[in-house]
């Protein structure tokens, strides 16, 4: 039976896909920054342990505690939407902290075991926010891309290993709990200089009718990495990012 370790998976895409892991009949490995056992079925093949992405010691006891790995689910991070000159260089370490340098660190941890075992595969959920240059999200945006070219990059370094490493690229969904978080993180709305335009861009946002992404889309599009050897390495999530997908080729 194969195990995977999900990072992140306290609510939205890494507990829907953590839910769909065990669905399937894996050993799943559900890390969160403060562990809970009540937001997934109890099942004896599950195991949630505490992890925070940004601290070594975690990162080592986490791994340690999992056990082999068959699959690494990097999915821990936060947005924070603001212009670039109000966002505060402590928000800008923040974020890349989470969704680059904790990807990076994870990722360093599991891949001995992989290759020395001359199996396994990587899967780093990102961002559709990667395809397109948006206002408001530039920092967020670009420690995801950071993500997307370390990606690249690493697939054809751990190749001779027989491992494997994919980007799966969310849209924007209104069933997890990210657009909230970002709310609370919003900068600038009252700003004397950009608070018209953030007001503005705002409201076209919340007033957008397109498609949309699902938690069980991202979900699945992990599972596709994970599963099937002909996957391609970028996996747009979702009717929007296969979308805007398509509208950057």
């Amino acid at each position: 039976m194969k195990t995977v370790l999900i990072t992140g998976c306290s609510s939205g895409f890494g507990l829907e896909t953590a839910r769909h892991f065990l669905a399937q009949g894996w050993q799943v490995v559900a890390t969160m920054r403060t562990p809970r056992e009540d937001v997934l079925p109890p099942s004896e093949r599950l195991r949630v342990l505490q992890l925070d992405v940004t601290d070594a010691q975690s990162i080592r006891n986490a791994v340690e505690a999992a056990g082999p790995i068959d699959v690494l689910v990097n999915n821990a991070g936060f947005g924070a939407p603001a212009p670039l000159e109000l966002t505060s260089m402590e928000t800008v370490r923040a974020l890349f902290e989470t969704n680059t340098f904790g990807t990076i660190a994870v990722t360093q941890a599991v891949l001995p075991q992989m290759r020395a075992r001359k199996s396994g595969v990587v899967v780093n959920v990102t961002s559709s926010v990667t395809y397109k240059p948006l206002p408001l999200v530039g920092i967020y945006r670009a420690a995801k891309a950071a993500v997307n070219a370390l990606t690249e990059s690493m697939a054809s370094e751990v190749e001779p290993f027989s491992v494997r490493v994919h980007i799966v690229l969310p849209g924007s969904s209104g069933e997890t709990s990210f657009r909230d978080t970002a709310r609370t993180r919003l900068r600038g709305i009252d700003d004397e200089a950009y608070g018209d335009f953030m007001q503005q861009t705002v409201a076209r946002m919340l007033a957008s009718t397109g498609p949309g992404t699902r938690a069980k889309d991202v979900a699945e599009a992990v599972w596709h990495a994970a599963t099937d050897p002909s996957a391609p390495m970028h996996i747009p999530a979702g009717a929007d990012a296969v979308q805007w997908a398509a509208e950057a080729r």
